[in-house]
């Protein structure tokens, strides 16, 4: 009876030790859309700033509280991000695009998503090989300068719908945001496809392969989005649910956009590409066919929903920025890891650029009226609108150089902790330049 009594102690103090972080977590959360709430009409930081200072801040608190053991109240998961944090954020952005700039610019949006996306990696892959091995940095493999290349080139489509506005800007807007959730799907492919590869017999028939394999995603995803989209308005339509209860029409598309994106990870496809087209047929066909009370809530629901999740992750990639275990591996090498990481912001810098201005260029071939072209101007600001590099690197990153988020391997630590400096670097400098920008307009 006392060894019974012992472990239900045991049990439920456990299960309070790991709430008592969730419930700091979420007190943290609720700060962050306090503070940028304080900060929206000074404009200097917005809450994506304002998550990654609390997320530092926190940070340093818990480093001093735990004797430098630990930074992070939750563990960095993989599961959390891609099936709980990204869905409804790339689901919103398609729910809310402008579905007309949007598919007028859709060429050009698939050229630089799919092969400005090809170009990038291949161009940040080729120079990390060059400068890395020149540093001897052990522990890396082919595969993983492969990987570097797809990491790197995933840019990070939440600082972009901040960074432009949808209204004042929507071609850029389009083109930008379009290339964005593109380039995020067609990087997952890309390193999930340089996991799978035997990289020991590399020939002709191995390249034709992947570019099948990619072109099969790509379409099944995409059909798989839409016939999710339109099965939803079906339903919502023939049974008429409005009549009854405005709450099953709300349930009825959360629950269905939820599922086209589990649907492609159980069949292995681009869950990314599947909810961004299933929010896009949603917005045209469902939403339509609900009741005036379904469609306000569905708006609001989705885009809070949205705006959630993307504090919670730059939140946790604020604390993630101090974690000790991943410093300690570099400690003794700083000037290295200080190195690397301005070799890859280089890199990054370089293969936006090799794919921009060249497809720029052969996209304004295509294009009869001159308001249809992207000037120089507008090709510039897609070129640094896209340097911002965020979640989906850093999870790609955790993926490929840790094992359950810890990694003992110098290499590999290195390339952890450059990462966190590049996301870090990167969306600092690109959000501050950005609002910098609209005080001198105002």
């Amino acid at each position: 009876m006392a060894d019974i009594l012992w472990k239900m102690r045991a049990m439920l103090s456990s299960d309070h030790s790991s709430v008592v972080p969730i419930n700091l977590f979420v007190a943290l959360l609720c700060a962050c859309i306090v503070i940028g709430h304080l900060l929206e009409e000074q404009r200097w930081m917005n809450e994506s700033i304002t998550a990654l200072a609390v997320g530092l801040c926190t940070g340093v608190v818990i480093l001093l509280t735990t004797g430098g053991k630990s930074s992070h109240l939750l563990v960095f998961s993989e599961d959390l991000f891609f099936i709980y944090l990204l869905p409804p954020i790339i689901f919103n952005a398609g729910f809310q695009v402008k579905k007309k700039q949007f598919f007028r610019n859709f060429m050009t949006i698939m050229l630089f998503g799919a092969v400005g996306t090809l170009i990038s990696t291949a161009t940040i892959s080729i120079g990390a090989t060059h400068f890395f091995k020149k540093m001897n940095i052990s522990s890396l493999r082919v595969g993983d300068y492969l990987a570097i290349g797809a990491i790197f080139s995933a840019t990070d489509s939440v600082c972009t719908l901040q960074v432009l506005n949808q209204d004042e800007t929507p071609l850029l807007y389009s083109l930008v945001f379009g290339e964005g959730v593109v380039n995020d799907a067609t990087s997952v492919v890309l390193f999930h496809a340089i996991q799978s590869i035997d990289l020991s017999h590399i020939n002709s028939s191995t390249a034709a392969e992947f570019l099948g394999n990619f072109l099969y995603l790509f379409i099944s995803s995409t059909i798989l989005g839409v016939v999710t989209g339109l099965l939803s308005a079906y339903i919502i339509k023939k049974l008429y649910f409005g009549r009854h209860s405005t709450d099953r029409e709300v349930a009825l598309m959360i629950l269905m956009a939820y599922l086209s994106y589990m649907l492609a990870e159980l069949f292995y496809l681009s869950a990314i590409l599947t909810v961004f087209f299933c929010g896009i047929v949603m917005s045209h066909y469902t939403w339509h066919n609900v009741t005036e009370s379904s469609r306000i809530t569905t708006k609001h629901a989705f885009a809070t929903w949205s705006f959630v999740a993307e504090i919670f992750i730059f939140l946790y990639v604020g604390m993630d920025a101090l974690d000790i275990e991943k410093w300690k591996v570099v400690s003794d090498s700083p000037g290295t890891s200080i190195m690397v990481s301005s070799i890859l912001l280089g890199l990054v810098l370089v293969g936006r650029a090799a794919f921009v201005f060249p497809l720029s260029f052969l996209s304004n071939l295509t294009k009869k009226s001159p308001y249809e072209k992207i000037g120089i101007k507008q090709q510039v600001t897609i070129w640094w609108a896209g340097l911002m590099r965020g979640a989906v690197s850093m999870a790609l990153a955790y993926n490929q150089f840790t094992r359950s988020g810890h990694t003992h391997l110098h290499g590999n630590a290195i390339m952890i902790t450059s990462t966190i400096t590049v996301v870090l670097f990167s969306t600092v400098v690109r959000q501050m330049n950005h609002l910098c920008g609209e005080q001198e307009e105002k």
